[in-house]
């Protein structure tokens, strides 16, 4: 091979993350380039020699995307988890590349099919491969499913309406066919009849999901005309991570948020008000701190949903074990007893740390994570006709959770969340962005309360109706649409990635046999 062609096939496999990343939430979002932000890879893996090549090319370009992805990694690790730079980089770096990975793998399966199976089977198949990825991703090692190729259009509410089909999956899966289609007209220097099927099912593919997104939405628009909508209200305390743990500040921690609080009751009288994720920074069952916050839902007529840890003691064969909780609380007038939800999914090396009898290296970040239990998404939170479905933190990422909390009976989803971890990274915009999503997959509102932003409500549409800027106290009380239906995502349209991992597999298995039978 020439060094020129070497060099063209090198820039293709490096100009995909750039592209992708300035594609995708963050510092840019714009979404046009995820129409043609994985031809430079394809073009690449689509020349590589052997497979070898291929997945050598394809971990490459997904290492690079996820360090543009997820650099704020470092300085989480560095001042929250306190582990030194020279730990904190190879972590960012080992995480990076196990994300590369699937990116590695995918280039596999794609030069298998460009190579020896026919148009349409490479441009659905791949497509499904990536889908197929992206979910395994999702559950594997407890799941880390950050920012999907359809997380791009999350901006763009009209074009988003499909997601009650099969969530963002299938939006990645549009993008990826549009890709390759691309691809298959390159290398085959545009010939139209060549590629006339290929090109008709994706302008087939992409025509029914616009057409189903506009019918979808004038019928949620009309039926948001006629939904209850209490108000409920949101508090964003700003208060900084470093600050709020402190014995000294718990208290003016508190008097902060209910300062907002009882501004906001005495302006718009919500039927809720939600708090951020801890925001109560001590634990409720047996703290004086709590007495003013139940003295402002019983005096003030006022419910409250908050976040804050929690313990229970348990009595097991004479040993008194001790659980430690994530949990959101609501607390309401009248009542002693307080309605929990337990964090379900919690964040691995922020939460609990996954095998660290055998990583000894990390104990500096044992020591800051704690070792928290998870919980069970059973009954929603329920406060006269509101029925809260919680997810606290990065549980708004997975559109699995939501989809159980309306199975469960939720009309509305509340996200309590504590960004400040991120600081000013591109972090907060990227979290914001997916859990958008949550609203259109399961159609309902979705209000999220964040210690330092974003916090905001967005409608069964996907449209943000109120969005808070980061580092900034903020209050806002709000009309919630709330909605009964349950999308076809929710009653079975969330079995789309798994079945496309299926597909795949079956679509590829014939041509790995072929290849052992050949060798």
């Amino acid at each position: 091979m020439d060094r020129r062609r070497l060099s063209l096939q090198v820039a293709g496999f490096l100009a995909m993350p750039l592209l992708t990343w300035l594609a995708l939430p963050g510092r840019f979002s714009w979404w046009p380039l995820l129409l043609i932000c994985l031809v430079p890879l394809l073009l690449s893996v689509g020349a590589a020699q052997t497979a070898r090549q291929a997945f050598g090319r394809g971990l490459a370009a997904g290492i690079l995307f996820y360090l543009l992805q997820i650099y704020w990694i470092v300085p989480v690790l560095m001042d929250y988890g306190h582990l030194p730079w020279y730990l904190a980089v190879p972590a960012l770096l080992l995480l990076a590349g196990y994300m590369g990975l699937y990116l590695g793998v995918f280039c596999v399966g794609f030069r298998r099919l460009a190579q020896g199976r026919g148009a349409l089977s490479c441009l659905f198949g791949a497509a499904a491969l990536w889908v197929g990825l992206d979910w395994l991703r999702s559950w594997l090692f407890s799941g880390f499913p950050w920012m999907d190729l359809g997380y791009g259009f999350w901006a763009s509410p009209r074009l988003i309406q499909a997601a009650d089909l099969f969530g963002h999956y299938g939006y990645t899966f549009s993008v990826v066919v549009i890709n390759i289609a691309l691809y298959q007209v390159l290398v085959t220097r545009f010939s139209l009849r060549r590629n006339a099927v290929g090109l008709t099912a994706v302008a087939a593919v992409c025509l029914l999901l616009y057409g189903y997104a506009q019918i979808r939405w004038q019928r949620i628009e009309g039926r948001l005309v006629q939904a209850e909508t209490p108000v409920i209200g949101i508090v964003q305390g700003n208060v900084e991570q470093d600050r709020k743990w402190s014995p000294a500040e718990r208290q003016r921690t508190v008097r902060n948020y209910l300062d907002l609080s009882e501004a906001l009751r005495t302006a718009a009288a919500p039927d809720l008000i939600v708090w951020p994720e801890t925001a109560l920074p001590f634990y409720p069952r047996n703290s004086e701190l709590l007495l003013p916050v139940t003295d402002f839902v019983s005096w003030g007529r006022q419910p409250l949903l908050t976040g804050a840890p929690w313990y229970e003691v348990f009595e097991e064969r004479g040993s008194r074990l001790i659980y430690y909780y994530n949990s959101a609380l609501l607390l309401q007038p009248g009542e002693r007893a307080e309605a929990k939800y337990f964090k379900s999914h919690l964040v691995p090396f922020g939460e609990y740390v996954p095998l660290r009898r055998y990583l000894p290296f990390i104990q500096p970040l044992v020591e800051a994570a704690g070792h928290f239990t998870p919980g069970r998404i059973e009954e929603p939170l329920v406060t006269g006709s509101i029925r809260a479905g919680v997810l606290i933190c990065f549980e708004s990422i997975f559109g699995d959770l939501g989809r159980r909390w309306v199975e469960s009976g939720a009309n509305v989803l509340v996200n309590v969340t504590n960004d400040a971890w991120y600081g000013r990274s591109s972090a907060p915009y990227q979290s914001w962005a997916m859990t958008v999503f949550r609203s259109v997959e399961t159609r309902r509102s979705l209000v999220r309360s964040a210690n330092t932003g974003i916090s905001g409500i967005v409608d069964p549409l996907g449209r943000v109706v109120r969005q808070s800027d980061l580092f900034v106290p903020w209050s806002v009380a709000v009309p919630v649409a709330l909605l009964e239906e349950r999308s076809p995502f929710v009653r079975g349209g969330y079995l789309f990635a798994p079945l496309c991992a299926l597909a795949a597999v079956l679509i590829l298995l014939p041509g790995v046999k072929r290849t052992q039978r050949s060798d």
